[in-house]
């Protein structure tokens, strides 16, 4: 497989630093072709605006969409944006690593994801009628590639559960996952999260390497999480809500995750780990 990793922290010899390498030598070593997106390495340019379209005239109104819409068609974009796109298309999956930083991905790699996807590219795909509601969540330009996010969260495992304080991290994950990954097309795989990255030490990150090598060498069997598809039949077109009939009484991210078989593991597994790593990645995550 071809494999695209965009990798956002900024401190190499972190802790995700070191995810990073072993995740490509694990990849390269299964027989995987991979290319890295160091986004900090690379000093993206994280703010989406006028000078992603090269034919932009000083003083014209900018307009994020239809300025994003024209560079695309007209190969006029900038061309950190047309190598990512190239980079999307040649790869058969793509990973995501990075902090969880405030509830998120870092503005780094939010800036990735606005200035890459662009309008053509990964949204504004398809046909717009009362029967399809354009080519997206499970259509679209990505369609057919794997996707997964590799994690790093400061706080414990328990902060993320379910009743955890911090909200249960398939919430906080889904506009990711969901809005993010499967909008464009992508089979979304569950995620590989790393917990309490302030304590790893080395038999902790011994662990993680196990851990997350058996996730590297199924990437292309494992099964996707089950997202439906806007243009399946599960949602009135359109309005684009869930009909009745499914899921009824319920509301909330998971009503937008088909049930699995009653034989079938859960694929809510957000693996059991407390963060470790050696004590020179401990201060940075």
């Amino acid at each position: 497989m071809n494999v695209l990793l965009v990798y956002a922290h900024p401190e190499p010899r972190s802790l995700n630093g070191a995810i990073r390498d072993f995740a490509v030598q694990r990849l390269n070593a299964a027989g995987h072709t991979v290319q890295v997106s160091d986004l900090y390495a690379m000093q993206w340019k994280a703010t989406l605006d006028a000078a992603d379209n090269l034919d932009h005239r000083a003083g014209e109104r900018f307009d994020a969409s239809l300025d994003s819409k024209h560079a695309f068609e007209h190969g006029r974009q900038s061309e950190d944006i047309a190598t990512e796109q190239r980079k999307l298309l040649w790869a058969d999956a793509v990973i995501l690593q990075f902090p969880l930083w405030w509830f998120s991905m870092p503005a780094i790699l939010k800036g990735w994801v606005e200035r890459v996807y662009a309008y053509g590219f990964a949204y504004g795909v398809g046909e717009h009628s009362d029967a399809r509601w354009g080519d997206r969540y499970g259509e679209g330009t990505l369609a057919g590639k794997r996707a997964m996010l590799v994690v790093t969260a400061g706080g414990w495992e328990s902060h993320y559960s379910p009743r955890g304080i911090n909200g249960p991290i398939d919430d906080i994950l889904f506009p990711i996952q969901h809005g993010i990954l499967h909008y464009p097309g992508f089979d979304v795989l569950p995620p590989y999260v790393v917990y309490r990255t302030g304590r790893v030490d080395a038999a902790r990150f011994a662990t993680i390497r196990e851990e997350l090598g058996q996730r590297l060498d199924r990437l292309d069997t494992t099964p996707p999480i089950p997202f439906r598809r806007q243009n399946g039949g599960d949602y009135a077109i359109p309005q684009l809500t869930l009909r009745d009939d499914l899921a009824p009484g319920r509301t909330g991210f998971g009503v937008h995750v088909s049930p699995a078989p009653a034989e079938s593991p859960s694929l809510s597994l957000w693996p059991s780990q407390e963060a470790v790593a050696p004590p020179s990645l401990q201060a940075v995550g």
